[in-house]
């Protein structure tokens, strides 16, 4: 079992406590992580692409999925069909293994880095945030990668509630920036 897994289980009664829950199937937990990446530009070369797509499948420990545009739109310069980003959607176990190595190796290895933003929530108690290159992970070698690129890391809990959420993922040790507190 997951370190992060371990934790939840550890913190989830007094989650439940702080957050005035009674019913133990309403706790707030984890129900998915996506990684995505648009590929703008880049989704003309084919290998440069499918180097993105392997280095997302590396950090992910997951086969990244290489997505299509739908339709085509002439202001983007979008074809239909052409590849237009890469995404892989992590549940169980890679979940909290992703999300342990994101928070306690990739993050604090960021340069000046203050903690992730807390104006991600959506509203619907998920929380969306960007990372500018893919270096900071440890299994991304610096010469196997083509071009260096961000990715953005939407974290989907069971709550509607931001402030539920964001107390999950507080307790599970997410690093957010100081400041105002959602609620």
């Amino acid at each position: 079992m997951s370190r992060l897994k371990e934790k939840y289980e550890a913190i989830a009664p007094a989650l439940r406590e702080e957050l005035g829950i009674k019913n133990v199937m309403q706790t707030p937990k984890l129900e998915k992580v996506v990684i995505s990446v648009g590929a703008g530009q880049e989704g003309k070369d084919a290998k440069l692409i499918q180097n993105m797509a392997d280095t997302i499948s590396l950090i992910a420990g997951q086969k990244a999925v290489i997505t299509k545009a739908k339709k085509s739109v002439a202001g983007f310069k979008a074809r239909q069909g052409a590849p237009s980003g890469i995404k892989v959607t992590l549940r169980g176990e890679r979940m909290y293994n992703f999300l342990d190595k994101l928070i306690s190796i990739a993050l604090p290895r960021v340069k000046d880095f203050r903690g992730l933003p807390r104006k991600g929530f959506d509203g619907r108690g998920n929380y969306n945030f960007g990372l500018d290159e893919q270096l900071m992970f440890p299994e991304v070698s610096y010469d196997f990668i083509m071009k260096t690129h961000g990715m953005n890391i939407a974290i989907i809990t069971s709550t509607d509630s931001d402030k539920e959420a964001f107390a999950l993922l507080e307790k599970l040790g997410m690093p957010f920036a100081k400041g105002r507190n959602n609620g």
